[in-house]
């Protein structure tokens, strides 16, 4: 009787957090995906969301009304933007095509001016067609390239080119070309072809190329060099034993050049290199954690600084003293405990456009006075969140079995306090490079108002804390980064974190990968997995891979494993060692994951007789696109989790065109 009244009890406590969840307004769009302020400090330009294009909006900033818009036709969207002068912007696009929802970059560059006029479609396949609205003169062969602007220094007021990236649109691997490109009419001049495939640029101050960076199919990366305009280009660095260095800018006198340098042990750093002498000195290094987002003086390629994702956002300079590391931080000092970001300044560095963000908050633009040291509220990304009812999401370390320290965080939900709660462990896709952190993640969100608490860890091969740690990942699918989840799962139980034999899977890609392996390999730890757009068959991503180019062979024979490893770790192989409920969910137009992993996946539980539920969409690619779509997923996906785990459902949403098996 004493059992079953703490049972009773348990139940009541766990009841008391879990909430049915409206699922829309986590799938309900930004109110925009980006903001920025005019060089004058006269506009702000902002790409928005509707609901079959994104459009570009400029708006007076003195009148706060529209002075400027371009849109594309239906299933277009503005995909990226830059000021380039005090009055006009250059952008790209992204289209949807055939059946996939998800839209693709075109390689397209457009340019507007503030108010709207003299648009121009620069380059692209449909620069001749003269249908996109905009004022369009031929430019022989613009339609036959795609280019991508140049992060370069700002330009004068009175500038009237672009340093874009070139490439040809008639090869499957080509080599680019820096060009100098018209803003106003797209003719083009080259300024430097690149010695490597694949590879991105990097200028000085003056705005000349001087680095290349790239591979060729062997995925081996090279730093090529050149000492000015028009000199022949040096190879500077070949990557070693995985290490590898990259350009990220040049000293204000462009006499040292300032190297992000993987490391074979610990995490990267940035070094500074003399070019006359060849001297390297390290000028910012953290014990475990690489340099993200590079800070740089404003209006200049001169980088003084870097974020770092140490559980929690923080910067550091390469001088603390400098006016750039005083007003930083100034501003987490005004915004305690949140990110804080400088997205855009003026020209003058008078006022700049802050982004303020935290687990529980998806961003709040404020403009900032850095004279009168005053702050105004813009904008909200998503002003129908309240952070104060959000969940908040705990860094987390984890020792392997193998003793390597892990990365991750724990969200619980509103109020939990201390007690055990039914687990979702939510491993992140890619896998290699990529990581999760610390910032509003609507997944997360989703599941700890449900009731739910959510692991995410960062296994070995995730990116963000070195070489090391990444390599440590390469061939071990289904082996070691696999046990790093069970082992931070095993971990969550032992602290009091989750209720043993209340804990589900759920994850996209790999992660989708993970989950399935994860009830395959521990099948008394989970009570369910949900993969979304996975991979599940090891061997036939292996031989798309390289059907589709020597290049993708090799990286997956590099990192996945050799042919003959990979039946032996693959999930739709091992159904019969599956004991718990799936849910799968897929698009028909995946190109990354194709919708077959999901079917071999599905047919196999079917004939090991495991209980088994699907969600396609034939339209939908890599991770649905369409919130009628994704409301449809998550109203299963809460809907699954609950019947085994005991949380909150969908109070709301849920499209009725994707088929559904049970």
């Amino acid at each position: 009787m004493k059992q079953l009244t703490l049972a009773a009890l348990m139940a009541l406590s766990f009841s008391a957090q879990a909430a049915d969840v409206d699922v829309a307004t986590y799938t309900k769009r930004d109110q925009f995906t980006d903001l920025k302020i005019s060089p004058g400090g006269d506009y702000y330009a902002a790409t928005v969301p509707l609901e079959d294009r994104t459009v570009l909006v400029v708006l007076d900033r003195a009148t706060n009304k529209i002075s400027g818009s371009f849109k594309l036709a239906a299933n277009n969207h503005v995909s990226d933007f830059r000021w380039i002068t005090p009055n006009r912007l250059v952008f790209g696009a992204a289209q949807k095509f055939g059946l996939l929802e998800t839209p693709l970059l075109t390689g397209e560059v457009f340019a507007m001016d503030a108010d709207g006029g003299k648009a121009t479609n620069l380059s692209g396949y449909r620069v001749d067609d003269g249908g996109l609205g905009t004022t369009i003169k031929p430019k022989k062969d613009n339609d036959r390239i795609s280019a991508f602007p140049i992060s370069t220094v700002a330009y004068p007021a009175d500038a009237r080119t672009v340093l874009v990236s070139v490439q040809s649109n008639r090869s499957a691997d080509p080599y680019s070309s820096a060009e100098r490109m018209d803003l106003y009419n797209g003719r083009r001049a080259r300024v430097a072809s690149s010695p490597v495939r694949d590879a991105s640029f990097t200028t000085d101050n003056k705005g000349v190329v001087r680095f290349a960076a790239g591979s060729i199919s062997d995925n081996i990366r090279k730093l090529f060099y050149r000492s000015g305009e028009g000199a022949e280009w040096q190879l500077l660095s070949i990557e070693k034993d995985g290490v590898f260095e990259d350009a990220i800018g040049f000293s204000a006198d462009d006499k040292i050049a300032y190297l992000q340098v993987e490391q074979a042990s610990g995490p990267d750093s940035i070094v500074a290199l003399d070019l006359a002498t060849q001297k390297r000195t390290e000028v910012l290094r953290d014990n475990d954690t690489d340099p993200g987002r590079i800070i740089y003086r404003n209006g200049t390629r001169i980088p003084i600084g870097a974020y770092f994702m140490d559980g929690k956002p923080r910067t550091a300079f390469f001088d603390m003293n400098a006016p750039e590391a005083r007003l930083q931080r100034s501003l987490e000092a005004a915004f305690a405990g949140d990110g804080v970001v400088i997205t855009s300044q003026t020209s003058d560095g008078r006022l700049a456009l802050v982004q303020t963000y935290s687990d529980r908050n998806p961003g709040d633009f404020f403009l900032f006075d850095t004279v009168a040291k005053k702050a105004s509220h813009v904008v909200s990304r998503r002003d129908w969140f309240d952070p104060a009812t959000q969940a908040e999401m705990q860094p987390i370390e984890v020792t392997a079995r193998d003793g390597m320290v892990l990365h991750g965080y724990l969200t619980k939900p509103m109020g939990a306090g201390k007690q055990a709660l039914p687990m979702v462990v939510m491993p992140h896709g890619g896998p290699f490079g990529i990581r999760d952190v610390w910032a509003f993640d609507s997944e997360t969100q989703m599941l700890a108002k449900a009731g739910y608490a959510v692991l995410q860890l960062n296994y070995r091969g995730s990116g963000g804390y070195g070489k090391a740690y990444r390599s440590a990942g390469g061939r071990e699918w289904g082996g070691k980064m696999q046990d790093d989840l069970t082992d931070a799962t095993r971990w969550a139980i032992a602290q009091g974190f989750a209720v043993k034999d209340r804990i589900c899977l759920f994850g996209g890609s790999y992660g989708a990968y993970a989950a399935l392996m994860g009830v395959a390999k521990e099948p008394g730890l989970y009570k369910c997995a949900a993969g979304y757009v996975g991979v599940y068959d090891l061997p036939k991503l292996q031989s798309d891979a390289k059907r589709g180019s020597t290049r993708g062979g090799n990286w997956t024979r590099e990192w996945v494993g050799n042919p003959e490893e990979l039946a032996a770790v693959s999930p739709n192989r091992m159904a019969d060692r599956i004991k718990v409920p799936v849910f799968l969910a897929a698009g028909g137009e995946d190109f990354v994951a194709p919708i077959e992993h999901s079917k071999m996946m599905e047919g196999a539980l079917r004939k090991a007789g495991v209980q088994v539920e699907t969600l396609y969409y034939d339209t939908e690619g890599h991770g649905f696109f369409k919130p009628e779509h994704q409301q449809e997923f998550y109203t299963r996906l809460l809907a699954f989790l609950s019947r085994n785990l005991g949380g909150g459902v969908a109070t709301s949403g849920g499209g009725t065109d994707g088929k559904a098996a049970k």
